[in-house]
């Protein structure tokens, strides 16, 4: 993930040094990458999101621009997790103490991983699961749905096989970033009358503005909404990850294709945690 990040702008290497020369973390910073913290799962609220007395910044405001990943997000606590939903919507985190009142930027990626189950083994084909229903149930309930509706996309990962790692035919990081740079590059001409940057800022009028689906990626999405259920949340988050998709292949429409792949992301199987 972090070798594919698009580059910092200008505008954005600015922001991105005032905070964390306001946190002490500057002398640690590459200033030509993206931020990418990996917090470990003891870390408290304050720790995660800010505050304190005086108000310190926490991880999510040193992740502005960049990626904030959680390795296995089910041991966290489920209060620390909860946290991360409203800064998540609103992209700046409001810290009130007395006498005080300071607003930290915090318009990060959230990134995380999980195991399907304690033992790790739930699905797998080569390995017995040794969990109970029950011991499932409580360690994938520290995730809630709403937690879970505000990720663009959630996928189960299956196991890989020896074969596969020997033939490794993964495409090159630095072949991957120019794909990134390049539909970055599109969007920021997009909405360059806009006051955002990116698909995923978009919010729901900008939405039926900028994402234009042909008429057989509307009737899908129609008919897919009510077979599957998804949630307005994940509605519009499907539109922008097939807007995005649409922007690496260059297409100014959104088509069936773009579509179809974004809803991949989203299907219900992938949305069981």
């Amino acid at each position: 993930m972090k070798s594919i990040l698009p580059d910092l702008s200008f505008s954005e290497m600015i922001e991105v040094i005032k905070i964390q020369s306001v946190s002490g973390a500057l002398k640690n910073l590459e200033l030509t990458q993206r931020p990418f913290r990996s917090p470990h799962h003891t870390i408290t609220k304050n720790g995660l999101i800010g505050g304190g007395n005086p108000p310190k910044i926490g991880e999510i405001s040193l992740a502005h621009l960049g990626v904030l990943y959680l390795d296995e997000i089910l041991e966290y606590k489920k209060d620390v997790i909860d946290q991360l939903r409203e800064p998540l919507e609103e992209k700046q985190i409001n810290i009130s103490r007395v006498g005080r009142n300071i607003i930290f930027p915090c318009n990060f990626t959230l990134l995380a991983s999980a195991n399907p189950c304690p033992c790790g083994y739930y699905g797998s084909k080569k390995n017995s699961c040794k969990c109970t229903p029950s011991k499932i149930k409580n360690y994938r309930s520290k995730l809630s749905g709403p937690m879970i509706d505000r990720f663009d996309m959630v996928i189960n990962v299956s196991e890989i096989d020896k074969d596969e790692v020997r033939e490794n035919n993964s495409e090159l990081s630095s072949e991957i970033r120019k794909r990134v740079n390049k539909a970055r590059k599109i969007q920021s001409e997009r909405y360059k009358d806009e006051s955002i940057f990116t698909n995923s800022e978009l919010n729901n009028s900008q939405i039926s503005k900028y994402c234009i689906l042909e008429e057989n990626a509307k009737d899908i999405l129609n008919k897919s909404f009510d077979k599957l259920k998804f949630s307005m949340r994940a509605y519009y988050k499907i539109i922008k990850v097939a807007r995005t998709i649409a922007d690496i292949e260059e297409s100014k429409v959104i088509k069936k294709a773009h579509l179809l792949e974004a809803m991949q992301y989203r299907s219900k199987e992938n949305g069981e945690l």
